[in-house]
């Protein structure tokens, strides 16, 4: 069988994420202290303990997020004694899972690629003062319908398409104001319901441009090399495995739209056949499901699961 791995991406945290990888792996005990030594902080405490508030703030749930996913990989690759470009085809990851992707396919260093995710929390968090900016998901709408309803609903201020996860759920983002007349606007033209996200800013927006010159500048400074299996960007929802390119995809990945669902698609024409997805979580498994139930999809978190994914290798 032909297989993608994907990563999560920022609400996939939960308080005790990565514990049980830790106690039951050494490996995974040694990526988790390389992330808290190039941090220099002790985020594995913050994920194994709390609190909540703590680890959602999105300088932490960034990179913890990149600990738990990269630990999985190299677990898979320590139990099988082989690499992870020996068991797929492709990798994939849903806005920082990104990079958590590029590290597990070798293109980041594990340490360059906590500190960038930082940076990116960081950055992002200052680019838009709390509760100017606000995020909501459309459900029941099309990304063409929902990026109307966003053109509609900004009236000089910034309302875009973030997120076009699934059919029928894309999430927009923008100035609040403008994003809570997309709901309102969305309700009459169909949508089965809208909610407000609980988000500590608006990501995937135009309003994200002070955040991607920041990582324009820091991108710059990292040594990537080439992943070892072609990544599936964001921005393109196409393969890509030139470093420059996927610098450059990375930087415009901030501002841009979250091309997922066009992703898994693009898996499936190049011959995929299951997309496994190494981290916290099972959001983006089930948002397989949701794209094309003729994709299998399972998701490799904890020792149980990875144990599950072993037996198919």
């Amino acid at each position: 069988m032909t297989r993608a791995f994907v990563f999560p991406g920022q609400g996939s945290q939960a308080v005790g994420m990565g514990r049980d990888l830790a106690e039951a792996f050494p490996v995974a005990r040694l990526v988790f202290e390389e992330v808290d030594d190039a941090l220099g902080q002790r985020l594995t405490r913050l994920m194994f303990e709390g609190p909540e508030a703590d680890l959602t703030l999105t300088e932490n749930a960034q990179p913890a997020l990149l600990a738990v996913s990269v630990a999985v990989a190299r677990v898979v690759e320590a139990e099988l004694g082989r690499p992870l470009s020996s068991m797929g085809a492709l990798v994939a990851g849903h806005s920082l899972g990104e990079y958590s992707a590029l590290a597990a396919a070798g293109s980041f260093a594990l340490a360059d690629a906590a500190r960038l995710l930082q940076l990116r929390g960081r950055s992002m968090q200052k680019a838009v003062p709390v509760g100017v900016g606000a995020m909501a998901a459309l459900l029941g709408l099309d990304v063409e319908q929902a990026q109307a309803v966003a053109a509609e609903a900004a009236q000089g201020e910034v309302c875009d398409a973030a997120n076009d996860n699934a059919p029928g759920q894309v999430v927009v983002s923008g100035h609040r104001t403008a994003v809570e007349r997309a709901l309102k606007i969305a309700a009459e033209k169909g949508a089965r319901r809208s909610i407000l996200l609980p988000v500590s800013a608006p990501f995937h927006c135009a309003l994200m441009a002070p955040a991607a010159e920041v990582m324009a500048e820091a991108l710059e400074g990292v040594t990537m090399a080439p992943p070892t299996l072609p990544l599936i960007a964001n921005v393109t929802a196409a393969a890509a495995s030139d470093p420059e390119t996927i610098r450059r995809q990375l930087v415009e990945q901030v501002t841009a739209m979250v091309r997922w669902r066009e992703s898994v698609l693009a898996m499936k024409a190049a011959g995929i056949e299951t997309v496994v997805e190494l981290g916290a979580g099972k959001v983006l498994s089930g948002l397989v499901r949701r794209i094309d139930r003729e994709l299998a999809s399972q998701a490799a978190g904890g020792p149980a699961e990875i144990e599950a994914f072993l037996k198919t290798v």
